[in-house]
């Protein structure tokens, strides 16, 4: 079956029926059933896809015709990895939640986000994309909001105004590119054609580019992830970071630069710069964290900064080193905090200095986890090397100087990252971590599985380059065509 509109109102029915159930088990349960079923939907798209730049699986149909909106869906080279990695992802979340006790409301805002997020990965009419947009925001406000740490209230307002000031300001550009095309619809084709003047684009870009700068976030729009990665409860952190903030990069790829090409050209040097001045700061900052939680968080920063830099050198090695890269990020940053969910449960703390020796009494965790950091710190044969051996090209294209500050993300990545794994892990047991629990049942089945995609896409990733280099290779080539 490879009926797209399925595919995204399976996660919805599922998220109805997990509203009505109390009892904790039974809600886990059919959460991850849904999830699986919805993982198994997704394998006729992905065996029936042909790798070339064509818009496949396409269905439309008037939503609301007076306005000249439409539900506009389908699936390309560039939508199909993101659909895979939140379709891949949920379940693994799922399952890392079964440590809780959480009750059906909290699965079934997990499974409504999901369908918002397939719908801006397939959404092909501008309407869509921003209710897809919105709708993947309200359920992870209430995951932080309703199961976060103490500070959550505070941290989770912030959250919501910077990302409803991004929203906004979307919204705003999109009406107006409505008004332009003279079918008056708001078809992504629609907008790709419309001739624009300079200073026109100029403001579109920015519009489009703060709203997906917030959600990535790159810097100095970041002031709200770290905060709100570290009080969000795990499985909120882990939809954050692996999967909403590719929304962001995927926005830039689909929508920003190919809707405002001149705007591009004018600012994406300074946009460039700043995802730059993200890595290094990120990287700097992480070094200096204490808590293991807060330390990943700003790891994330610098990685996704890599990732936009290679997007704005826009050339056919940064972007499809950014498209497997979304998807490598997005593995180990959820196996990443799941270990650490793990450890921070067991003994009761988030602080490094309380941690140590850990190997010596868990070794299948110690084992699954220097895999996983392994990944993220971009050892050749894992899948992080792969997507940074792509965007340090593309960026190194761009201007040598800038591959050279970006790729201080491996440096100083390898730094923080083995250093947070020798304190976690390694040297003398201490009173908490001599008798520490190996991991067991549903925690060891989700790191194995993690640690088996960190191998395999380093070993081999010829199908998941494959599947995006067509669509990539001529959206480059006819944005730069309108440039030249």
């Amino acid at each position: 079956m490879d009926n797209l509109f399925i595919l995204l109102l399976l996660p919805v029915l599922g998220a109805i029926a997990l509203a009505f159930v109390k009892q904790a088990k039974a809600a886990r349960q059919l959460a991850l059933l849904v999830s699986l079923v919805s993982l198994g939907l997704t394998i006729p798209f992905l065996s029936g896809f042909v790798p070339d730049a064509s818009i496949q699986f396409e269905q439309q149909f008037a939503w609301i015709p007076a306005l000249g909106i439409h539900f506009h869906i389908g699936i390309d080279g560039i939508s199909l990895p993101l659909v895979l990695l939140t379709n891949g992802l949920v379940p693994l979340i799922i399952l890392s939640a079964f440590s809780y006790d959480y009750k059906g409301g909290f699965y079934a805002l997990v499974l409504f986000m999901q369908a918002g997020l397939l719908l801006v990965f397939t959404a092909l009419d501008a309407f869509a994309f921003y209710v897809g947009w919105e709708i993947a925001l309200i359920p992870i406000y209430f995951i932080c909001a309703l199961w976060g740490g103490e500070n959550r209230i505070r941290v989770n307002l912030k959250f919501f105004i910077y990302t409803f000031l991004g929203s906004l300001l979307m919204l705003i550009a999109i009406i107006y590119l409505h008004l332009q095309v003279p079918s008056g619809d708001y078809e992504l084709t629609s907008f790709y054609q419309l001739a624009l003047d300079s200073s026109t684009q100029r403001w579109i870009f920015w519009a489009f580019f703060l709203a997906f700068a917030i959600k990535m976030p790159i810097f100095p729009f970041h002031t709200w992830q770290p905060d709100t990665y570290t009080e969000a409860p795990t499985a909120g952190t882990m939809l954050l970071a692996g999967i909403m903030l590719k929304m962001g990069v995927y926005g830039l790829i689909r929508w920003l630069i190919p809707v405002a090409p001149l705007g591009f050209a004018a600012y994406g040097h300074l946009a460039l710069v700043l995802c730059i001045i993200g890595v290094v700061y990120g990287s700097i900052i992480a070094f200096k964290q204490q808590d293991v939680k807060r330390l990943v968080a700003y790891s994330s920063i610098a990685h996704v900064g890599l990732i936009g830099a290679g997007i704005f050198a826009w050339n056919v090695q940064g972007v499809q080193g950014a498209m497997i890269q979304m998807v490598n990020h997005g593995i180990s940053v959820v196996g990443l905090f799941f270990v650490l969910d793990i450890v921070t449960r067991r003994l009761g703390t988030r602080e490094m200095s309380d941690m140590g020796g850990i190997a010596k009494a868990a070794p299948a965790l110690a084992i699954l986890f220097l895999v996983i950091v392994m990944g993220a710190v971009g050892l050749p044969l894992t899948n992080g090397f792969v997507g940074e051996f792509l965007l340090l090209m593309g960026i190194y294209q761009y201007g040598i100087w800038y591959s050279v500050f970006g790729g201080l993300t491996l440096i100083l990545g390898a730094v923080y990252l083995l250093r947070m794994y020798q304190k976690v892990m390694l040297g003398d047991a201490n009173a908490k971590t001599s008798d520490f629990a190996d991991v067991r049942g549903t925690e060891w089945l989700v790191l194995a599985i993690i640690a088996v995609l960190v191998i395999g896409i380093g070993i081999y990733p010829k199908p998941l380059l494959h599947i995006s280099e067509a669509a990539v290779t001529e959206l480059i080539g006819k944005v730069s065509l309108i440039n030249n």
